[in-house]
């Protein structure tokens, strides 16, 4: 079946970036197709936290407020971290921050991913603007510069979608925002680079004999990082990033081993560990896109960069990537109410979303490869070395503003 009407803006993927991105863009008065393979699974206040959680920065959170889902989120299961505490094992001297010196009520929330989805999802189920097609996966794609479809429609070229069931889509523009292993971004033919940190991330919920204090915990250890951060139910919900052989072995421990060799790797910092739920792991990579822009085509999110786990940018990387690119979008699209013959989802306007966000998020990814390898090393030198660093950046208030400024976004 080949569909007739053209969209605006077409996304493939519906996860927590490019259902954000739809949402921002239909509210900014853009005609958006959606692409899902599935649904994703509800969420319900009487289920287990989701082991899957994230910290959501100051500037995401900024966003969910705009899309009129933060407060939902924010009532159901969210919790404020107010303060955080990172020390080395291997050296003295320790940063912290706090909210108040911000004047901030929190530095970020820790929010199951399960629960944004869902707000999103409902939010999108709402909104008149977006044409949802779930379940359904992209098989080809190519630009088509055929002649206009509705008399309100210039000879602009627009990318075509062909859907798993045969509908073919037209869109201005099409966001791939599938996922670290985005198969639209391999249809397009655009390379990656690939570092495979050889660690996995080892996820679960803890309970513990001292309150979390609303703080957000990271201890580096020889080869490994491992972050307690604070749940609404009084739990830590624990990333704990080590050697694949290593988390293998953690892995095949009974409960009562973990929670004693989990609340050693710890130093003890909130007491013994009583309780854990199931455990699981997931592997840690980087992968940068070479580019985010093609005609009519665009990167977002995990299809552009998958970052180090350890400073839980990775979602509001995304969420930035949504911002930016629904900014000058709009922008271009303002312009061509002055001059119909402007094209909102033209070369110059992708690749200015291109040059700022690609920059910041290689930046950022790297910023992160060189604290996992410094931080990692068992190295005597450079663990004196990274104690000094943590305590200089801690005593040098604009030195520590800048870090703080930039981990909110």
């Amino acid at each position: 079946m080949s569909g007739r009407r053209l969209f605006d803006v077409a996304i493939v993927g519906a996860g927590m970036v490019g259902a954000a991105l739809a949402l921002d863009l239909a509210q900014r008065g853009f005609d958006v197709a959606l692409v899902e393979s599935r649904p994703p699974a509800p969420w319900r206040a009487e289920d287990e936290v989701d082991l899957r959680v994230v910290a959501l920065a100051a500037s995401s959170i900024a966003l969910l407020q705009r899309l009129d889902v933060w407060t939902s989120i924010a009532a159901s299961r969210a919790s404020a971290y107010r303060r955080m505490q990172v020390w080395d094992a291997l050296a003295p001297g320790s940063l912290g921050f706090d909210a108040a010196d911000e004047g901030a009520a929190a530095l970020g929330y820790i929010v199951e991913n399960k629960l944004i989805q869902s707000a999103l999802w409902r939010a999108i189920e709402r909104q008149p603007a977006i044409r949802l097609h779930c379940p359904a996966r992209v098989v080809a794609t190519e630009v088509s510069t055929g002649a206009a479809i509705e008399s309100r429609i210039t000879n602009h070229e627009s990318r075509l979608l062909t859907l798993d069931d045969g509908t073919q889509l037209k869109a201005r523009l099409v966001v791939a925002a599938d996922g670290d292993d985005s198969a639209l971004r391999g249809l397009l033919g655009i390379a990656t680079r690939d570092r495979d940190y050889a660690q996995r991330g080892i996820v679960a919920h803890v309970a513990h004999e001292r309150a979390h204090e609303a703080t957000a915990w990271q201890r580096f250890l020889p080869g490994a990082t491992l972050a307690f951060l604070p749940l609404a139910d009084g739990r830590s919900s624990i990333v704990w990033s080590v050697p694949n052989d290593e988390a293998e072995r953690l892995l095949a421990l009974d409960d009562v081993a973990f929670r004693t060799e989990l609340g050693a790797a710890f130093d003890f910092r909130l007491g013994a560990i009583t309780a854990t739920t199931r455990r699981a792991a997931f592997p840690l990579r980087l992968r940068l896109a070479e580019r985010y822009a093609a005609p009519r085509f665009a990167l977002v999110g995990d299809a552009a960069h998958v970052v180090h786990p350890l400073a839980g940018q990775g979602v509001n990387l995304g969420f930035r990537d949504a911002v930016e690119l629904a900014n000058v979008l709009a922008e271009a699209k303002n312009r061509k109410v002055a001059d119909s013959s402007h094209d909102f989802a033209s070369e110059y306007t992708l690749r200015r979303y291109e040059r700022r966000r690609r920059s910041d998020n290689a930046i950022a990814a790297n910023a992160f490869d060189v604290i996992q390898r410094g931080f990692g090393s068992d190295v005597a030198a450079v663990a004196a070395l990274r104690g000094v660093g943590l305590a200089l950046v801690d005593r040098v208030a604009p030195l520590k503003r800048f870090f703080a400024h930039h981990a909110a976004g």
